[in-house]
């Protein structure tokens, strides 16, 4: 008989609650969303952009065992169990951190942030994890102040990896959620413009990445992106840490000559891609031959990505070789570089998705991407770019500034969504130029008239830029098959 994910009697302890009804044994889940919440349930009734109190009674009608509310719910027909607290979220806390405190003392909790790659790293490492033991890590990108405590109260008791994503707009909002998780690795993947129109500066940013590190364990360590211009200032952050250790990766191998500080370096010796997979050596300071491993993705921040994933690897004492021979069959996440094939007019185009959000490095990056697609097999490149958004009184700058990648991309052909992309647009010769509109929808229908056999199009913008959309469009404008189908 499976282990309970939780008992009543440790569930109670844990959120402080008061029980009202028939008590029940034990919940082998937690769900804030009655659209997926699965039989035996504990449903939490956050109060965010909708109030989860009024879904309650939907819940029990979907066999949640109990539900979480705060103390002024009135009964509902239908409801069983009741789980009374003053604030939901606040328990929910609770019984996040006494998730994190039941864990042995041999399993590792890795944390990781980033102005880009946190989801793409988070996904590398539970793959790999996963292959050497009971792994758990977030969903999707729940990184935020319901993501994370929510991602803690749902992971299993024999966990032995867990790998948490940790995400912000604002500064002091990550440091709560690192001294919930209490990692032993904490991972900052880069740190670039993004979020500018809440911190006005890169430095700041860098600043509030930093706060990932107030929640390491005494002897834990920090994994840093030596190839990031911040580097000098999150080593300071790190150092002034008593404890922790310090690990650094390195994806520019002509800048890989660096020494051993306070941990191991990893660095990029070589990468060849090859087809939709790329084959990677890594060198490592601790002397040996280094990894040799092959990725199932291409671009070089996912070498980048892959770095970051050894020195946190290495951190833990696991099996880095062994761990790294999941990441053949690694699959990029819908909307950070996932690619398909799909049906147009005479034959067949590959969709590059990139669409789930987009600051100024992930949008060069996403084009140096598109770039690898050979020009034989693909010989026009078209680039659909949705707005970069909070990117404050430098988002005008910035958006033109990406004229270079396009150019240094080979890109063909242009669309543009967004009174800042129109800037960008309006700076490409004629023949370089698709179709502009303010929102995505309106270059929806020129988009799919364009499209044609042998094109590679990729679609990148932030989430409120809504591009998203078009990829659903593409994909339904004709069959979409695995890329290499």
């Amino acid at each position: 008989m499976a282990t309970p994910l939780w008992t009543m009697p440790d569930l109670l302890a844990a959120s402080g609650a008061h029980a009202d009804g028939a008590t029940v044994g034990s919940v082998d889940g937690v769900s804030i969303d009655t659209r997926t919440i699965a039989v035996a349930d504990l449903f939490v009734a956050l109060e965010d952009q909708r109030d989860g109190h009024d879904f309650v009674g939907a819940a029990f009608a979907k066999g949640a065992a109990a539900a979480l509310v705060k103390d002024s719910y009135v009964r509902g027909p239908g409801d069983g169990l009741l789980l009374r607290v003053a604030n939901p979220l606040c328990a929910l806390e609770a019984v996040g951190r006494a998730a994190r405190a039941r864990l042995a003392a041999n399993a590792r909790v890795i944390a990781v942030t980033g102005s880009a790659g946190k989801t793409t790293t988070k996904e590398m490492l539970r793959t790999c994890c996963a292959r050497l033991g009971a792994t758990h890590a977030s969903e999707k990108s729940y990184n935020n102040q319901w993501g994370v405590p929510l991602t803690l109260a749902r992971m299993p008791v024999d966990t032995r990896f867990a790998i948490f994503e940790i995400g912000m707009n604002h500064a002091g909002e990550i440091t709560p959620l690192t001294r919930m998780v209490w990692p032993h690795v904490a991972v900052i993947t880069t740190v670039a413009a993004a979020h500018l129109e809440h911190f006005g500066t890169e430095e700041a940013i860098a600043d509030a990445k930093a706060e990932i590190l107030l929640g390491l364990e005494t002897g834990g360590t920090a994994v840093l992106n030596a190839g990031n211009r911040h580097i000098a200032r999150l080593i300071s952050a790190a150092r002034a840490r008593p404890g922790v250790a310090l690990v650094t990766f390195n994806g520019r191998p002509d800048q890989a000559e660096g020494t051993t500080r306070d941990g191991a370096n990893v660095w990029l010796a070589r990468a060849h891609p090859h087809g939709d997979r790329t084959l990677v050596h890594a060198g490592t300071s601790r002397g040996d031959t280094g990894y040799h491993f092959e990725v199932g993705a291409v671009g070089d921040h996912m070498v980048v990505n892959a770095l970051a994933v050894i020195a946190a690897l290495e951190a833990t004492g696991a099996d880095v070789v062994d761990a790294l021979k999941a990441l053949k069959t690694f699959g990029v996440p819908q909307g950070r570089g996932a690619r398909s094939v799909i049906q147009v007019a005479g034959g067949t185009a590959l969709l590059i998705d990139e669409s789930y959000n987009a600051n100024p490095a992930s949008m060069r990056a996403a084009l140096e991407t598109m770039a690898l697609a050979p020009r034989d097999t693909h010989p026009r490149r078209i680039a659909v770019l949705g707005e970069m958004l909070e990117l404050g009184a430098d988002a005008p700058r910035l958006h033109v500034s990406l004229k270079e990648a396009i150019d240094a991309a080979g890109v063909d052909l242009v669309f543009a969504a967004g009174s800042n992309m129109r800037l960008l647009y309006e700076q490409l010769p004629q023949s370089q130029r698709g179709a502009w509109a303010e929102a995505a929808s309106g270059i929806r229908d020129a988009l799919l008239a364009e499209v044609r056999d042998g094109d590679v199009v990729m679609v990148k913008g932030s989430n409120g830029s809504r591009t998203w959309a078009l990829v659903d469009a593409l994909k339904k404008n004709g069959a979409a098959l695995p890329a290499g189908a």
